[in-house]
């Protein structure tokens, strides 16, 4: 519990004024996102209009990712109320005036129109990414790349991201949007999550992708780690030129039956390497051996931007 009070002289005979706030989490997700640098590059990547007044958008969208996080709430008419209840501990944590009116709905509206710049995220993510991997040293040689869906009730317009398309949900019949997302492993960490239009096929999203978190770490040596769409010879091809790696299942469907049999050809004759398939004992910490397969190369060539690439 978070409060304020103002203790009057026994000549004034004014009673002391106790103001208790629920604070529940907020400091801490206060402090997190301030540490994080959140409201510093919201106002640095996403400039607003010059007549824009009262309380700055970094800190309203700050203020409004605390209450999506620890309320739940995300629907712009809830962050008044909510925010009325607890302007003191909002401005302590803060450290900016904070008026119930810099929380309206048609000042989200406002922030929302400001957030929609594609080149401001992108700015946003780097600089983001950048300085949380530099604060925290976090591990940063493993990347996993993945795709999902969310349908929407909304109006399908000629330039809007909702289109249907091949449904996860098994619902062609509602539009949807897709996101790409990267991850840090092991950690979980997003990276990036562009959306995109929801008709668009899951293979061409994988190489801008790869580029965008490039351009986050400005180093080469990433693994990145896919589903059997990323297996897409153009996909490998730029990976392996950009001097990265990726692992992903290699499916059937793109090589023909010639060119499995070519393959499996010297595993069948037994020219391949055992793989025994480990795990490691929850109580012992010991290894376990929990199945077991094989490896076998397969020097693959193509050609990149006038180079041979293997």
């Amino acid at each position: 519990m978070g409060s304020t009070q103002r203790m009057g002289t026994q000549a004034e005979n004014i009673p002391s004024e106790i103001t208790s706030e629920r604070v529940d989490d907020m400091p801490l997700l206060l402090a997190q996102l301030g540490e994080m640098r959140v409201p510093a590059l919201m106002h640095q990547c996403f400039p607003t209009h010059g007549n824009w007044r009262g309380l700055s958008l970094g800190p309203l969208v700050t203020v409004w990712l605390v209450f999506i996080v620890s309320p739940s709430h995300h629907r712009l008419s809830h962050l008044r109320p909510g925010a009325a209840t607890r302007l003191q501990s909002l401005r302590a944590g803060l450290g900016v005036a904070l008026g119930e009116t810099d929380c309206t709905d048609d000042r989200l509206a406002q922030a929302l129109d400001a957030l929609s710049d594609d080149e401001g995220w992108r700015a946003c993510e780097d600089a983001l990414n950048q300085h949380v991997l530099r604060l925290d040293d976090l591990p940063d040689e493993l990347v996993r790349l993945d795709m999902t869906t969310a349908k929407a009730y909304g109006p399908i317009t000629a330039d809007g991201l909702l289109q249907c398309g091949p449904s996860k949900e098994h619902r062609p019949d509602l539009p949807q949007v897709k996101i790409r997302v990267s991850t840090l492993a092991p950690l979980g960490l997003p990276l990036t999550a562009p959306i995109v239009r929801g008709e668009k096929a899951d293979d061409p999203l994988d190489i801008p992708e790869i580029e965008r978190v490039r351009a986050t770490w400005q180093r080469r040596g990433l693994l990145f780690v896919g589903d059997s769409k990323m297996a897409a010879l153009e996909t490998r091809v730029h990976v392996a030129a950009g001097g990265d790696s990726s692992r992903c299942p290699l499916p059937q469907t793109p090589v023909s039956a010639a060119q499995w049999a070519e393959w499996l050809g010297p595993v069948l004759r037994g020219a391949w390497q055992p793989v025994a398939i480990r795990r490691r004992h929850e109580a012992t910490g010991r290894g376990e051996k929990i199945g077991a397969g094989f490896a076998y190369t397969v020097i693959m060539e193509a050609e990149h931007a006038g180079q041979r690439i293997s």
